[in-house]
């Protein structure tokens, strides 16, 4: 019961981290990638950079070319369903940062409570695709588990083993000019492979530090009186929580640097855990093409106009290509009443379409 001491309510604090997508942001979700189908499917048309070949004299003819060949490739997406549940008795207790004397309603209660579980579960959606994603452009290949550790999907995009090579030299004792050699190799593998000019660098935390901290690397690397072999500016971010570290040039290439510091909750360790490992080196042609695709998630009863919405306020689909979205939600009740389910449902695959245009080097920094 209340008494005479005067009582102020701040404001509540959320603690809410969004979910960073660092590597999600480099596959673009295009109109024609959200589908209604169990399957995905591409055709992969391949040329080579072949170079015409003079004739000695008109009446010579013409060199025949042949139609360039094309392999096909499917993918089932992996399927993401999270539920909230909402408990007719929670209704009369207080929700964070309400007056305890604050009377909105049950009807709004219940709108409120639903969407906020809503959007935690969609920020857990976002989390796994970012999870996807790393794991494709670190290894090629993505492994989605349990709390157990136990494999639930895996799927090989069946990368050249050149493209994830291990630096002959731990980077802990290599030299500048091993460092600085392994990302040029690495390049010039994309190059050739990808037919696409590398112009992306993202560096794991630790082997950043380890290349900055390299004797001669500051000098030698990022002095612009010399050669003008790069530059370092001030870090800032570019969204999606990549950090933009500054340029360099190495070879034929000029690059531009990154760092990540996106990280989710280890299922198994419960450890906060870096989506970009610590001691890794990307390398990426920004050109490439990086599908992001979405499936449908039917519903019987919403197909045929049985299942009416029991909280309008709630759409069923939230879809949007420019923020790689898509999400189907399902509202229903227990029998008795008592109980309100919600359901947020996805099927995201992330898709690598120009698998040669990026590679990923351990420099075996743990």
């Amino acid at each position: 019961m209340s008494d005479a001491t005067k009582k102020l309510m701040l404001k509540k604090y959320l603690e809410e981290p969004d979910a960073t997508l660092g590597f999600t942001g480099m596959f673009r979700a295009r109109p024609e990638n959200f589908h209604n189908s169990e399957e995905v499917e591409i055709d992969i048309v391949r040329s080579e950079e072949d170079v015409s070949i003079v004739v000695t004299d008109l009446s010579t003819g013409y060199r025949m070319n042949s139609e360039d060949l094309y392999t096909n490739k499917g993918f089932k997406p992996p399927i993401h369903r999270e539920a909230i549940i909402l408990s007719s008795d929670s209704l009369l207790k207080r929700k964070a940062g309400d007056s305890p004397f604050a009377d909105s309603g049950f009807r709004f209660e219940i709108a409120e409570r639903m969407l906020s579980g809503m959007r935690k579960v969609e920020r857990k959606i976002k989390r796994a695709m970012e999870l996807q994603a790393s794991q494709i452009m670190q290894t090629g290949i993505i492994t989605l588990t349990d709390e157990t550790g136990a494999a639930l999907y895996t799927l090989n995009y069946a990368p050249k083993a050149t493209h994830f090579p291990t630096a002959g030299t731990s980077w802990a004792s290599a030299t500048l000019a091993q460092k600085i050699a392994d990302i040029q190799s690495l390049c010039n593998v994309v190059r050739a492979d990808g037919l696409s000019t590398p112009d992306q660098l993202y560096f794991g935390e630790k082997a950043w530090e380890n290349l900055i901290q390299t004797p001669g690397f500051l000098d030698l690397r990022f002095n612009a009186m010399r050669a003008s072999l790069g530059t370092i500016t001030p870090k800032k971010s570019i969204g999606e929580g990549m950090i933009y570290r500054g340029s360099i040039d190495v070879g034929n290439y000029s690059l531009d640097v990154f760092t990540y510091d996106g990280r989710y909750k280890n299922p198994q360790t419960g450890v906060s855990t870096e989506y970009m490992h610590t001691g890794k080196v990307g390398v990426r042609a920004s050109s490439g093409r990086l599908d992001a695709t979405f499936g449908m998630v039917p519903n019987i009863g919403v197909e045929i106009g049985a299942s009416k919405p029991l909280i309008p306020e709630i759409h069923r689909r939230f879809s949007s290509p420019e923020n790689r979205t898509d999400l189907f939600t399902n509202i229903w009740l227990t029998p008795d009443g008592e109980q309100l389910m919600g359901g947020v449902s996805a099927r995201p695959l992330l898709i690598p379409t120009a698998i040669d245009t990026f590679g990923c080097l351990n420099t075996q920094l743990s």
